[in-house]
């Protein structure tokens, strides 16, 4: 007889705490602002005690700032902070392609055929001014990158660079517009890449492509040069 795999059943808890960090990730609730318990507390149908614990927890990835007894706000948008994640995720991202790529097989390669194909299709209407597929666009951004690493065999590590990568996102949806063309390139360079098992060549795609992407939040003029 096959064994039963059972799915964890999420919790009221859980489902709120993606929902308030998807909130932060895509700057429904944006770099600075307070955070008021009795207003979140209605506005996520949770208790003010659970949601302070999801507030904490969520101050371990810098997403939140916890402010003593004056509250929660979420962490302020910085320069500083950009830098630091782009190189931090240059690092992680470079370091799991290379072990991806030795390790891929045929279902590796049908995950990165398959993500790539739903970030073209996103990518195509936002080329086109549809807007309204950002979100869309950033799940699929997400999904293609992860594909892309997802042989690495090292759960700590997809862990780690989801963090950076949702941290990093931030900024880009911080910066509202979407880079057009040269991101669409990028990717479609990376993808080939991926599949010739070059490790050199998406790793020098990759480096090039986060650049990119700090320079551009960078010239959207939303941070200070002095924050």
């Amino acid at each position: 007889m096959a064994k039963q795999v059972t799915t964890p059943v999420e919790t009221v808890g859980d489902v709120v705490f993606r929902r308030i960090r998807e909130d932060i990730i895509s700057c429904a609730l944006p770099p600075g602002a307070k955070i008021r318990l009795e207003q979140a507390k209605e506005r996520y149908s949770i208790s003010i005690s659970s949601l302070r614990e999801i507030l904490s927890r969520l101050t371990t990835e810098n997403l939140v700032i916890a402010e003593g007894q004056r509250g929660f706000e979420v962490s302020p948008a910085s320069r500083q902070e950009l830098l630091e994640l782009a190189d931090l995720r240059i690092v992680l991202e470079t370091h799991a392609i290379g072990l991806s790529f030795a390790a891929g097989d045929l279902e590796w390669e049908g995950r990165i055929v398959a993500a790539h194909y739903k970030l073209v299709a996103a990518e195509r209407k936002l080329l086109k001014g549809d807007v309204s597929r950002t979100v869309e666009w950033v799940r699929y951004d997400w999904e293609f990158h992860q594909a892309i690493v997802s042989a690495c065999n090292s759960g700590t590590l997809m862990a780690t660079l989801s963090s950076v990568f949702d941290r990093f996102l931030r900024y880009h949806m911080f910066a509202e517009s979407f880079r057009g063309q040269a991101v669409v390139d990028d990717h479609k360079l990376l993808f080939d890449l991926a599949l010739k098992r070059d490790v050199d060549g998406a790793s020098a795609v990759i480096r090039r492509h986060i650049q990119s992407g700090v320079d551009h939040v960078l010239e959207s003029g939303r941070i200070s040069k002095g924050a």
